[in-house]
Parts: structure tokens; C-alpha cells; sequence
């Protein structure tokens, strides 16, 4: 029998997921293909699994993208630029995998001409603006199908829907919901729903293993990592390759707190050793190697652009305007930072560059300086001061 509708469902073979794609393939109607984007942390195993469920409930293709390089071109990089932690702790994980996610789906619907996109948001979370937001966009033609939103499905009424239709996977909830990505892992649980409990250590998926310490480097240029300990790699592989040391060491754990896009105070707990141990190194680096101003300014950019992400608002056309931004502040970003690694935590030693203008043969911090004599430093101060000078003035004549 001919199917006359194709649609794509967003599949990462959880609960709301897997209920949608059931739902979706009774109607002999349509032509159901799930797919999986991954952003990081899904094991060949993992996504043999998950094509397996796909397939037991019916639909009649599944398929795996792998988005890790786009996100890290389309996204990540410029996270890294702009040294963004979302309310100075937050590296944006979540956030930056969902728009590269549906930029991925969006993209194959249109390739399979596809009549309908379906996801399984709920509708208290982030995650239905993003996106609806860029399906809208990108895919106005396309129907946006969200069961678990419209129907306002709990998690009992979705396991009942498929144990009564034969499929009885076991759907308990675990103590933790983890979900995991080349940026970072969230960790949510009983603890963060609450404004005083932090989470235990078994919340975390890694367990510290070495109670030693090592010295790494992370060689940066043009504001790109390009080499861990001095070998060359590809950023998404050198990447992989921090998280695998740091998390021996626990490293990389917080609790965000932080506004949803619909305005509702939330709390998530986090791992993502690569990913704060990147920003702090690049941050150290343009310390040495940008002027005053440069830091300022994109500093502002930078914290507005991580905003707009976790919004869900990237293809607005100012994203593109402090990307260009960003990418023309890493001209000489470029050296080598050194960093070591301790049990749940990690310091930063310094750097080498050839850009360092700490290293400026016209004056030492302190010390001595060639440029000016003492005259010109006293008139330098002398008019540094003057709008101080008339605003007490004024003062005390009132």
C-alpha cells in the first residue's frame, strides 16, 4: 500500500519519543522516519539500540546523522571565541546541541520531501521554542506534529498507551536524567528542583578515578584549539580527547541557575571538563593577546549572543553580526596555554604567544617603562582626572 504522507519524527528513543513514533506509524497514512541527531554521546552501540526500538515500533526507516563537526563549525566555535558560560557558569550545552539538531531534521524533511516534522517537547520546557522556532522558519510548509504537548501526556499515561498496544519496554524513570553531547553533560534530579540541595556524587557520570596531577597544554590559533599536548587534531577529536582526561579528575561540575525562555526560574546540574577548561584557556589567552577594549566589547557581544542561543533565536540576523565580530577579535589568538589538572579542578599556569603584549619591550607592570618619562605620566594623571575633578567641584558648591 501506497503511504501518502512522510514524516519525520526527532527520535532519541526515550518515553515521549517512542510514543510518538507508535502514534505516528498506526496511521497507514504515513511514511515515519525517525531520526537521530547526534551531537556527541551516543556509542555505535547505543545507536544500534535506538534504531532497533525505532524499528519495533513501526516506523519505516531510521537513520543516525552525525552533526558533531557542524556543530562545532556552526556553534561551538563560537562559543569558544566568545568565552560563554550563560550566567557566568553554563557552557551552553543543551542550548547549543538543539539548534544544530533542528537545523539537521529540518534539512532532511525538505531532502525527503517530507509533510510533517514531530517532536516530543512537552510544553513547560526550553526545548518546544527551539524548536518550533527554527521549523517555522527554515520549514514554513511543514506541519509541526507535538503529541506529547497537545495531548498533555504524563509519563503514565504514555507507558499505558504502549503497554496496551503490546510493548512492554521497562520506562521507569531513573533516579537521574542524563543527556549527554560533545559539549557537556546536564544532569538533572530530585536535588535540583529543590533551591538548597546540590547533587550527590553518584548523580555524575564521571567518577573521579586519579587523585594525582597533570600538566596539559592547549595550543590555540586564530581563537581554534588545534593541538592537546603538542599533537594536531581536528577540533571535534581534541575535544574528545580533553573530556577523556579531565573527567578522570571529576573536573567540570556545577549547578546552573538560570531563566527558561518562558520566564520560569530552573536548576540543572552539570559536567563538562572540555568544555570549561577550552573557555578558560581561550579566555586566558586574549587576556595576553587583545587590547582593554577588545575584552570589553566582546565581552558584551558575547554574553548577548549566548542569550540569544539558549533562546532558540540563531538565525537571527544579528547572530551573524557578532559572529563576524568574533571571528575578525581571534586574528592573533594564537598560542600556547598551559593548565593543570587536580582533583575537581583544574588551574591555569600561563601562556606562550607571539602576540603577548605582556611581553611589549615599551614598559614592565611595576617595573620600568621607556615610552614616557615622569612628566608625561604626571600629566597623563593630571588630565586622567579632570572630569572627577569638576564633578566634586560642583559638589561642594552645593
Amino acid at each position: 500500500m501506497k503511504k501518502n504522507k512522510i514524516v519525520v519524527i526527532a527520535y532519541s528513543g526515550g518515553l515521549d519519543t517512542s510514543y510518538c513514533a507508535h502514534l505516528m506509524a498506526s496511521d497507514p497514512e504515513n511514511e515515519v522516519h525517525a531520526v537521530t541527531v547526534n551531537t556527541g554521546g551516543f556509542s555505535a552501540e547505543e545507536v544500534a539500540d535506538i534504531e532497533q526500538k525505532a524499528l519495533a515500533f513501526g516506523v519505516d526507516k531510521y537513520l543516525c546523522i552525525d552533526a558533531q563537526q557542524v556543530l562545532y563549525d556552526d556553534v561551538l566555535r563560537y562559543l569558544i571565541y566568545g568565552n560563554v558560560l550563560r550566567n557566568n557558569t553554563y557552557p551552553l550545552s543543551v542550548s547549543a546541541e538543539r539548534a544544530t539538531q533542528a537545523l539537521e531534521l529540518v534539512n532532511y524533511a525538505k531532502a525527503v520531501s517530507a509533510s510533517a516534522i514531530v517532536h516530543g517537547s512537552t510544553g513547560a520546557g526550553n526545548d518546544q521554542v527551539r524548536f518550533d522556532l527554527m521549523f517555522q522558519v527554515l520549514a514554513p510548509e511543514l506541519e509541526i506534529i507535538t503529541p506529547i504537548r497537545d495531548q498533555k501526556l504524563s509519563r503514565e499515561e504514555e507507558i499505558a498507551y504502549l503497554k496496551a498496544h503490546g510493548y512492554a519496554y521497562s520506562w521507569e524513570k531513573a533516579k537521574y536524567s542524563i543527556n549527554k553531547g560533545l559539549w557537556g553533560t546536564s544532569v538533572g534530579g530530585a536535588e535540583t528542583l529543590t533551591s538548597s540541595k546540590g547533587l550527590p556524587e553518584e548523580a555524575y557520570v564521571s567518577q573521579l578515578s586519579r587523585s594525582d596531577s597533570e600538566s596539559i597544554s592547549l595550543s590555540f590559533e586564530k581563537g581554534e584549539l588545534v593541538a592537546l599536548n603538542g599533537a594536531a587534531d581536528k577540533a571535534v577529536s581534541l575535544i574528545k580527547k580533553l573530556e577523556k582526561i579531565a573527567a578522570a579528575f571529576a573536573i567540570g561540575r556545577d549547578i546552573h541557575v538560570g531563566d527558561t525562555i518562558l520566564g520560569i526560574k530552573g536548576r540543572v546540574g552539570f559536567e563538562a571538563p572540555s568544555a570549561l577548561i577550552i573557555l578558560k584557556a581561550h579566555e586566558l589567552l586574549e587576556k595576553h593577546t587583545l587590547t582593554k577594549w577588545q575584552q570589553f566589547h566582546k565581552q558584551q557581544l558575547a554574553q548577548w549572543y549566548g542569550m540569544l542561543l539558549h533562546e532558540g533565536q540563531l538565525l537571527d540576523p544579528a547572530m551573524r553580526n557578532i559572529e563576524a565580530y568574533l571571528v575578525d577579535s581571534q586574528k592573533q589568538v594564537s598560542g600556547t596555554v598551559y593548565v593543570k589538572l587536580h582533583p575537581y579542578r583544574f588551574e591555569l599556569l600561563g601562556i606562550d604567544s607571539p602576540y603577548d603584549l605582556m611581553q611589549s619591550k615599551v614598559a614592565t607592570y611595576g617595573e620600568t617603562n621607556a615610552a614616557w618619562d615622569a612628566n608625561d605620566a604626571k600629566g597623563f594623571i593630571k588630565l586622567y582626572g579632570m572630569g572627577i575633578k569638576l564633578a566634586q567641584n560642583v559638589k561642594r558648591d552645593d
